[in-house]
């Protein structure tokens, strides 16, 4: 399969929004609801969908390298007609859990975009808290051109985040694990404890 078809694939969702009379489509995606530590981020992005403005190679975040996402993020920044990339802390994650903390930040990331959508596509099956048509899609993040790209953002945002508590915390190894329960993450808490950007309910047992 060319890039070219694997882009038609992915514009399927958007077409049938274009098709509706919707010009604008905000795709939606989150990173970093399973980790023990840092927070969950959320990215929205509105892309130019006419094909001299395509993106190639956007894909799920989790297909591609970091060196690939890392300039994948670049060139959906610079071409995006708008995008907001959105955090929500391990102690609010622990106030309201990690779902409804998932639904706020990609409920935030929408409403900050600088131009606002006409219709959103949300990845998986949630449903967000906005004044705005939406459709979530199931495996979104590798079905939909516009999700896909929102991957990257917060991936490749979130990932960099986590290098950067690497410094600050340097006993977890988050340059490594970015925060997920790895045995060395694990084994890092029995010996150190809890630093303060671990989530609380996520490590009662350690």
């Amino acid at each position: 399969m060319t890039g070219k078809k694997d882009i038609k694939d992915k514009l399927l969702y958007e077409k049938k929004c274009l098709a509706k009379g919707y010009r604008f489509i905000a795709g939606v995606d989150e990173v970093g609801r399973g980790p023990l530590a840092g927070p969950v981020v959320a990215a929205a992005v509105i892309l130019p969908l006419d094909e001299g403005g395509r993106i190639e190679g956007i894909d799920d975040s989790k297909k591609l390298s970091a060196k690939k996402r890392e300039q994948l993020a670049e060139i959906i920044k610079a071409r995006a007609l708008a995008y907001a990339i959105e955090r929500v802390e391990a102690d609010t994650i622990d106030d309201i859990n990690i779902l409804q903390a998932t639904r706020l930040c990609m409920k935030r990331s929408v409403e900050n975009l600088p131009l606002s959508p006409d219709m959103v596509l949300t990845d998986g099956n949630m449903t967000l808290d906005i004044a705005l048509p939406q459709r979530s899609v199931v495996h979104g993040d590798a079905l939909s051109y516009s999700i896909g790209a929102a991957s990257i953002l917060a991936k490749v945002y979130r990932d960099a985040l986590m290098d950067g508590y690497a410094q600050e915390y340097p006993q977890y190894g988050f340059e490594k694990n970015k925060g997920y329960g790895t045995a060395a993450h694990i084994a890092a808490i029995r010996e150190f404890g809890l630093c303060d950007i671990h989530r609380r309910t996520f490590t009662k047992k350690f």
